[in-house]
């Protein structure tokens, strides 16, 4: 689990986006996986790279949705330079 403070116009989005969840029947607000992965493709740690691939074979990411949040938040070239290194 992870906080993040929206800090930024994506994290705002994120938050205003987010889906309302059960967990252990505690209800709970999380991002979208595509959210979160323009999260990670914003940070650019070596371990958010990793982490964006773990989404992406576990085929928890809409392209769509990704692709839009990518375009409004211009972090398209990111994806495709990301996309590049991982021979994706």
């Amino acid at each position: 689990m992870q906080f993040l403070s929206a800090f930024s116009p994506l994290l705002e989005e994120a938050l205003a986006q987010s889906v309302d969840i059960r967990f252990k029947d505690v209800p709970t607000r999380v991002m979208r996986a595509e959210h979160l992965v323009a999260v990670m493709l914003q940070t650019g740690r070596a371990k958010d790279f990793a982490r964006v691939l773990q989404f992406l074979e576990e085929g928890a990411v809409e392209t769509s949705l990704l692709t839009d949040v990518l375009s409004r938040h211009e972090l398209t070239s990111r994806w495709e330079e990301f996309k590049g290194r991982s021979n994706l």
